[in-house]
């Protein structure tokens, strides 16, 4: 049905609106293998694609007239893989059929059914018709779809949003949004992924809406039983992902939106920042101050202030007079120099990159033929248009000289929503125009790729100029697929217990939603936190893959061009310092601990990467992905899986001696005292200072690397394995840590397999990859063991043990086949 209509739309003149909704289907063809199309009897289409068994895409077309679907989001790797496919109908259905989904589509109205092939059970159907809307003035401006929402299903996804973790209830939008100091509940932030899981009965499918305009979504807030979704302009363009596990969802979607590559290991070790550390001198200091107290660190980050007056690709002469010889000093302590680049760029005719970019034709223009111009931190710039491939090659060897020449080690792209100062909120006005890969748009469907687009351009420059290197790319406003180029953190939050909370269910819900390098400014970006809040935070961040901690320092009023007397004065002041020291002698002795305990882990974090990178399996892991079945883990917000094996329950609170965590199904055991708990049930543990509940899975083995100041200090003789009782397999993934040697098969990955019996107890182990390590021996503990041990035997060869209750130790060789205990 079309149908015409006015409506005042705030402008000057009412604007003329016409309505299309699906009628009677008249025509079904197939386009080609896997793709059907359903016209109405208005023209209106329905174009389906079959990607794979458990992945369709579904189209619409309000005039029956489809684009060439391109999309930002969608991994061009990720091909279509056409299984076997049966269509047909009846009376009132058309169907397309593969071995795991039934999808009925109505004849009447082109309403979507979406059914298991093989137990009939209804996963998703739509409540009603597809309903779109254009206008004289706007064109389209609302593209719907409207899905049912059972009593008792639950919505899960959308990226960093700071509701609850279950979405039932919630209506949210996407469009990157600068949000300084955000609080509960506030929505548009910093990033848009329009993916969410749904979860009803214990079936689990999700659905990814590949629309790059402003785009809603709405749980059933009116408690109507209704989920919607749409979209302020573009086409109505979704995929929906078939589980039925959770887990399988997000697999999933991560083939289909893109695995990143494996980082440097240095990156998964621990990051300083703050705005800003300078001039040379207080960075050495900072420096040695890691090395004089002995608390590892891998990387130091230099914000704006290491700009000649925020010009990007420049330095501030008079701050860093030879950056070169600063950068190897500090390369030559261990650590890696991060620099933030942001995407506005000064207006200056005497600055080498406005230059150039002027005359490369590579900023935005408006609809008027005027360049973009704005404040950010320089009070006039410009920005790059990052949708032109050209533009992105031509920024990526902007990075020579930082990257080649001076050897900073990785970059962090900043403000790129893309911010714009003066006005709140603000960002590029909906008539800036985009090149968008030849498909000429405004700002309104550019906006939230722009910070994506970024990273990219930064990414491929790297990957250009050091072919052997891995890029290290941090970003702060992205979309669906960025995980490809960038690491993200959650933006400018605040020090306090509330923002505390934030990052442990924001973190899990970027990792569910495919972005699983993720991190927050530990310890808060503005205010100051106290010792307390600081340990506490650090303690969680330790299972964040990205281990960053930054702060306002002593930028107060956050001003653009602060007074250089004031800033002088503050640090003279020595006020709102946040490094691990910052907060008296107990303090920096818990942070060093945290900070350790990080370093130990570094084995296991670089596994959970590696399988992150091979299966799409979230680093983080939310109770609904671990135990999607189990209704109170549904329910749990606070507890969440790193990888396979280890469950952490932070303490979120000030002045907590005690906290109840729920452990979901199976069996659990302390990971430092070895105590086993039952799974399914609240268990009561201390809040130690020094330590939050972590506890690792019956059945796993977890390697720990010896403590270094920085990746690669050591060369080790021995590596801890810590094995604990029960049933299970486990991978240990090592390579240089650097370089793409492991693609050539310069890798090592280890496959243990845990068995139990009847007195005795086994540990096995599979190689694969022909990477070198550099020890021989694994220092063994089993945690848990039963029985009194008799015997240890490597590959039939006697080890000497020894036991204390259900704990035993031994030195074992590396390459064991298999361990037998009896």
């Amino acid at each position: 049905m079309v149908r015409e209509g006015q409506t005042v739309t705030g402008e000057r003149y009412p604007d003329v609106y016409h309505e299309y909704r699906p009628d009677k289907v008249v025509t079904q063809y197939q386009e080609k293998d896997g793709i059907f199309v359903y016209e109405s009897e208005n023209g209106l289409a329905l174009k389906v694609e079959v990607l794979s068994a458990n992945v369709f895409r579904f189209r619409y077309a309000p005039e029956g007239h489809f684009g060439n679907g391109f999309s930002y989001a969608i991994d061009p790797a990720a091909g279509q893989s056409i299984p076997r496919v049966t269509i047909g109908g009846d009376d009132t259905h058309f169907f397309i059929h593969t071995r795991t989904i039934r999808c009925r589509i109505d004849k009447q109205n082109l309403q979507v059914g979406l059914y298991d092939a093989n137990s009939q059970k209804l996963i998703c159907e739509d409540a009603e018709p597809y309903y779109c809307r254009r206008t004289i003035l706007k064109g389209i401006d609302l593209a719907r779809v409207t899905k049912k929402a059972p009593a008792g299903e639950a919505y899960f996804g959308l990226g960093d949003k700071t509701c609850s973790a279950n979405l039932r209830g919630h209506k949210l939008e996407n469009w990157n949004t600068d949000s300084f100091s955000y609080k509960k509940g506030q929505d548009p932030l910093y990033r848009s992924i329009p993916f969410y899981y749904g979860l009803h009965r214990g079936t689990g499918y999700g659905i990814f809406l590949n629309n790059s305009f402003r785009t809603h979504f709405d749980f059933d807030s009116r408690q109507n039983g209704a989920a919607r979704f749409w979209a302020d302009g573009g086409e109505m363009d979704y995929y929906f992902i078939y589980g039925p596990g959770l887990m399988d969802v997000a697999c999933r979607y991560a083939w289909l939106t893109g695995r990143p590559e494996l980082p440097p290991l240095w990156a998964l070790g621990f990051h300083q920042c703050r705005w800003s550390y300078y001039p040379e001198s207080r960075v050495m200091e900072l420096a040695q101050e890691f090395r004089n107290r002995q608390i590892p660190c891998d990387a130091i980050y230099l914000d704006i202030d290491y700009m000649d007056g925020y010009r990007c690709f420049t330095w501030n002469k008079e701050h860093f007079p030879n950056p070169p010889e600063m950068i190897g000093r500090l390369r030559d302590q261990g650590f890696q120099t991060v620099s933030m680049i942001d995407p506005g760029i000064r207006v200056d005719p005497q600055y080498h990159v406005y230059r150039e970019g002027m005359k490369e034709n590579a900023f935005l223009y408006r609809s008027t033929g005027e360049i973009m111009r704005a404040p950010v931190w320089p009070p006039d710039c410009v920005f790059p248009d990052f949708t032109h491939p050209g533009v992105r090659e031509w920024w990526g060897g902007l990075y020579k000289g930082l990257y080649l020449e001076d050897g900073v080690s990785g970059f962090w792209n900043d403000m790129n929503e893309p911010a714009v100062f003066k006005v709140d909120g603000a960002t590029c006005p909906d008539n800036v125009l985009h090149h968008y890969e030849g498909n000429a748009c405004d700002h309104r469907k550019a906006h939230n790729i722009y910070g994506q687009q970024m990273s990219r351009a930064t990414y491929e420059g790297l990957k250009r100029l050091r072919p052997d290197k891995r890029p290290f790319v941090l970003t702060r406003a992205t979309f669906s697929g960025g995980q490809r180029f960038a690491s993200v953190w959650t933006g400018d939050n605040a020090a306090t217990w509330e923002h505390l909370r934030l990052a442990n269910l924001q973190c899990q819900r970027l990792s569910a939603s495919g972005f699983s390098f993720v991190g927050t400014d530990i310890g808060g970006f503005n205010k100051q936190p106290d010792g307390e809040l600081f340990i506490r935070w650090l303690q969680l961040a330790v299972f964040h893959p990205l281990f960053r901690v930054h702060s306002m320092g002593n930028n107060i009023d956050g001003a653009a061009e602060a007074e250089a007397e004031m800033v002088q004065a503050a640090e003279q002041e020595n006020r709102l310092d946040q490094e691990p020291w910052s907060f008296g002698a107990e303090n920096t002795a818990l942070a060093k601990e945290a900070i350790e305990l990080r370093y130990e882990l570094l084995p296991y974090i670089y596994t959970v990467f590696y399988q992150n990178t091979r299966d799409g399996a979230p680093a983080i892991r939310s109770l609904f992905l671990y135990s999607q079945d189990d209704p109170a883990a549904l329910e749990r917000e606070e507890e969440f899986l790193f990888g396979d094996s280890l469950l952490v329950a932070p303490v979120l609170g000030p002045g907590v001696k005690s906290i109840k965590a729920y452990l979901p199904k199976g069996r659990w055991y302390g990971y430092w005292s070895g105590i086993l708990y039952e799974g399914k049930q609240l268990a009561t543990f201390q809040a130690e200072p020094g330590r939050i509940p972590v506890l690792a899975k019956a059945g796993s083995a977890i390697p720990n690397y010896p403590i270094q100041q920085y990746v690669g200090e050591k060369e080790f003789e021995s590596v801890a394995l810590r094995v604990y009782y029960g049933e299970g397999s486990s991978e240990f993934y090592e390579d240089a840590g650097e370089g793409y040697g492991y693609q050539e098969g310069q890798y090592k990955l280890r496959t243990f397999t845990v068995k139990t019996g009847n007195n005795n107890f086994s540990i096995g182990q599979e190689q694969e990859g022909g990477y070198r390590n550099t020890y021989g021996t694994f220092h063994l503990t089993v945690f848990g063991l039963p029985f009194k041990a008799k015997s240890c035997r490597a590959d039939g060869q006697e080890v000497s043990f020894e036991q204390d209750g259900g704990q035993l130790k031994a030195d074992v060789p590396d390459g064991f086949k298999v361990l037998l205990f009896m």
